[in-house]
């Protein structure tokens, strides 16, 4: 379990004093903060279906991304490790080459039905090990974190929101997933990996931004 001292900066603990919250601060360390998962975040982390992936670049540069799958797509490997599927994507790689970069993520589950959440910081690495990547059809790739720190965090906050389904783009068993509608945007054909070149034809053609940006508001992309 670590301590106040070790948990908080001290810009952190400046504005503590100032807010006159200092003991609360060391005292919610003491009664949350962990260096390692306990049962009652493995359970609630491997019932997720998706979460928010945040990570850092070499210029210090913030950013977030959600990550979505099959329920329990996050693995827990023992108390202190945990693994991810990455997807196809956009080509932009922006939160692995970060992680690549820096190392350094957070971690942010969510229910919004109950509501809860819990968050994870850790230092994560890319693995293209075959037998890990072979747990999660369609994947290309996994991250791998090493948990440094878990805390569950006060709920009250959080609009309670009912799931409606499931994206139809998580791959399913045998890793098949249907073509996104964005690769079929017509002025991105040329630049589209080599595997996807000249399957807009096979998918119902080619189609303009504007077609997308409707499908788009429509829930149909």
């Amino acid at each position: 379990m670590p301590t106040p001292e070790e948990f908080y900066t001290d810009a952190q603990r400046a504005l503590q004093e100032e807010g006159q919250q200092e003991k609360l601060a060391q005292v919610v360390v003491h009664a949350i903060v962990r260096d390692e998962l306990e049962e009652i975040h493995t359970d609630y982390i491997t019932s997720r279906d998706y979460f928010f992936l945040s990570s850092v670049n070499s210029k210090g540069e913030p950013t977030v991304s959600y990550k979505g799958g099959d329920v329990g797509f996050v693995k827990v490997l023992s108390n202190t490790r945990l693994i991810f599927p990455n997807y196809d994507g956009n080509g932009m790689w922006y939160s692995l080459g970060n992680i690549d970069e820096t190392a350094k993520v957070g971690m942010l589950f969510m229910d919004m039905v109950t509501p809860w959440r819990i968050r994870v910081q850790g230092t994560a690495k890319l693995n293209r090990d075959p037998e890990l990547i072979a747990q999660f059809p369609g994947a290309n790739m996994v991250v791998d974190i090493e948990v440094d720190r878990v805390f569950q965090n006060c709920a009250r906050y959080i609009h309670k929101h009912t799931r409606v389904e499931q994206s139809p783009y998580v791959p399913d068993a045998e890793g098949n997933a249907p073509y996104p509608a964005w690769k079929r945007i017509e002025p991105l054909q040329p630049f589209l990996h080599p595997d996807d070149q000249g399957r807009a034809d096979q998918e119902g053609g080619t189609i303009s931004e504007e077609e997308y940006l409707e499908k788009v508001q429509k829930g149909t992309s």
